[in-house]
């Protein structure tokens, strides 16, 4: 994963989920990584990840375009 960068980091999954779903309707590659200590699911968080290519897109899409 030398080539993705993250781009957001969130505790709730479902608002990981949903920059990941935008930024895949703009047509930008994005994953989750789970950073969420195994055993109690309390502390950590969920990181969205793009290549690096789509940096700049992916943080103005979610600087502009999604608010919870």
């Amino acid at each position: 994963m030398n080539n993705w960068i993250k781009v957001f980091e969130n505790d709730i999954q479902i608002r990981a989920e949903i920059v990941k779903g935008v930024l895949e309707e703009n047509e930008i590659n994005a994953v989750i990584v789970n950073k969420k200590e195994t055993v109690y699911h309390v502390f950590g968080t969920y990181e969205v990840m793009v290549q690096k290519k789509d940096i700049l897109r992916a943080t103005n899409i979610i600087q502009n375009e999604i608010t919870f």
